[in-house]
């Protein structure tokens, strides 16, 4: 019976074989079948192709030309009726003559389409910022030429880089594009330095003039540094040296020169302003403003309610917009050093603790606010007068000095010499130091203080007769 005499016909090609016949040609051991796919059947000649698993001359190329002829005989076997399976000769294993196919598991050939995809996209990206570079460095950047028309004022913030300062520039057509600034300020470090506040320049200014004339000092305008110690008006010093006040520093700080007109705001109009304004609309604190308005000298109603430190003034301000914009930028200064509604000096209002920050700022070096914060609280609390040649000279527009009784008589309500209980309103710039030391004064007996060392340092006392002495031996050594 022929081997493939079974239940299912033969396909074309192929017999059936039992459990015990070898391998046929076609087949490889279980050990050695590929892992993709079988090498295709051999086929007579005239016979229809296998099907599609890659064309006949990739398999000749894979497997050589004569890989075909090997089957040739087998399929002869095949329309061989007579054919009995014990005339089969044992076909030749053909495993090592056949190379096998190579190729990555899918899975690996999915990452590596997975990384192509990664390196093209990288690729592309550089090959666009290349673009863009080669763009900007070929084509360039628009740029005036020259060193400007007219005059512009332009404002700098706080932490602006030098690319948003070029950005203002181009904005307030200064320069032609921002980048015309910062390419021309590439190697100066002057650019990098600049510091917020108000500059006078020029429009349709080339990069290269925009960078130098920012970074040149003159073009800075409209800043002033308040000072602690600093009080509205000029003091004249012994030397006959005159001290520039609050009115003096912020009239100068308005003046700018803008196309020949001056922007300066004179004292006088500020003087007028303080005195006529309302206080609360200015930004003075709610806990000041009514006390304020109790001031001797209505020009002095914002004594101490300037803060120390820098204030940007734009030319151009009007005196009211002036004074506003420096008042409301005090009172959160004060407010930062930690006087307010809830925080004040023990048994006092924050008004009344301002005015002791004041004279502490002006009757004695840092080192001794503490002590001299203590002197004052004791001297109140006894209902002692506080004896301050500070507030008698305040009057006068003088330093702190020695006073004399004609001065004592024109001090009026300030004449501490006189009168029990603080003055009216401070007398000073107070430091945030001395705001400190007002809130949060040392324990201490001391009533009594005065200057006996060359470096500023008091003595302090207890008794008057201690103090007394301390003052003699101030005197013997030429400090007092």
């Amino acid at each position: 019976m022929p081997a493939y005499a079974q239940d299912e016909p033969p396909r074309p090609g192929r017999r059936r074989r039992r459990e015990d016949d070898g391998p046929l040609p076609d087949e490889r051991p279980t050990d050695i079948i590929p892992a993709i796919q079988e090498a295709p059947l051999a086929r007579r000649p005239g016979a229809a192709p296998p099907p599609a698993q890659g064309s006949e001359e990739e398999y000749d190329e894979i497997f050589g030309e004569d890989a075909y002829d090997e089957y040739e005989d087998y399929d002869d076997y095949e329309d061989d009726k007579d054919f009995e399976d014990d005339d089969r000769a044992e076909p030749e294993r053909i495993e090592d003559e056949r190379p096998e196919r190579q190729g990555p598991p899918p899975k690996k050939r999915k990452k590596k389409r997975a990384l192509g995809w990664v390196a093209a996209l990288v690729v592309l990206v550089l090959l666009a910022g290349g673009a863009y570079y080669g763009f900007t460095e070929i084509f360039g950047y628009d740029d005036y030429e020259g060193s400007g028309e007219s005059d512009v004022l332009v404002q700098v913030e706080k932490g602006d880089s030098t690319s948003a300062i070029g950005n203002r520039l181009q904005a307030a057509g200064v320069v032609a594009s921002g980048k015309a600034f910062v390419k021309a300020g590439e190697d100066n470090t002057a650019v990098s330095r600049l510091q917020q506040g108000y500059y006078v320049m020029k429009t349709k200014m080339s990069g290269a003039s925009a960078v130098e004339k920012m970074t040149a000092a003159a073009s800075k305008v409209g800043q002033v540094e308040i000072r602690p110690y600093t009080q509205f008006h000029d003091i004249t010093q012994p030397d006959g040296k005159v001290t520039p006040g609050i009115y003096t520093l912020l009239s100068k700080a308005s003046c700018a020169d803008l196309n020949g007109t001056s922007t300066c705001v004179p004292v006088e109009e500020l003087r007028k302003t303080i005195e006529t304004a309302d206080l609360a609309k200015l930004g003075v604190p709610s806990w000041a403003a009514e006390s304020a308005t109790k001031a001797e000298h209505k020009d002095r109603r914002l004594e101490g309610l300037i803060a120390a430190g820098i204030y940007n003034i734009k030319p151009g301000w009007t005196a009211e917009e002036l004074l506003t914009d420096v008042v409301k930028t005090s009172a959160k200064r004060i407010l930062d050093a930690g006087l307010s509604d809830q925080s004040t000096g023990a048994g006092k209002t924050p008004y009344q603790t301002l005015i002791i920050a004041s004279i502490i700022e002006r009757e004695a070096v840092k080192a001794d606010f503490g002590k001299i914060s203590r002197v004052v609280y004791n001297r109140l609390d006894e209902k002692m007068k506080l004896e301050m040649d500070s507030t008698v000279n305040y009057v006068l527009d003088r330093p702190t000095l020695l006073t004399q009784g004609a001065d004592r008589e024109k001090a009026g309500a300030y004449n501490t010499y006189r009168i029990i209980g603080l003055p009216p309103t401070p007398i000073s710039v107070p430091s945030a130091d001395a705001i400190q030391a007002a809130l949060k004064p040392p324990a201490g007996d001391w009533l009594f203080f005065v200057k006996c060392e060359k470096n500023g340092l008091s003595c302090f006392a207890v008794t008057n007769d201690q103090h007394n002495a301390n003052r003699a031996d101030a005197e013997r050594r030429g400090v007092y």
